[in-house]
């Protein structure tokens, strides 16, 4: 599983091991939900967070196809940090 990156400590990823890290953490959510629809049923993910998972997917996808140069990089680099802190449980640097 993708969650144990302790060694990274304060997010001192850089944006590239940022985004690989990011979609190994969908990944693994998306297991735990396949499993769970396998024992429970379909009814069980009703209201899953898996339509969620796919949006953050494709923006890492997105970043990854990105131009630096493009405007919004800045932008969603800071936000797909943000989403890694709320993996590692880290506070916000703000």
């Amino acid at each position: 599983m993708a969650r144990p990156l302790r060694q990274y400590g304060r997010m001192n990823m850089n944006n590239h091991e940022l985004v690989w890290y990011l979609r190994r953490c969908n990944e693994a959510d998306n297991h735990a939900y396949a499993d769970i629809g396998q024992r429970f049923g379909e009814d069980a993910l009703m209201d899953s967070h898996l339509p969620l998972l796919d949006l953050v997917d494709k923006l890492a996808r997105d970043w990854q196809a990105m131009d630096p140069d493009d405007e919004r990089y800045a932008g969603l680099t800071y936000s797909l940090r943000t989403l890694v802190q709320a993996y590692l449980h880290l506070p916000s640097d703000d």
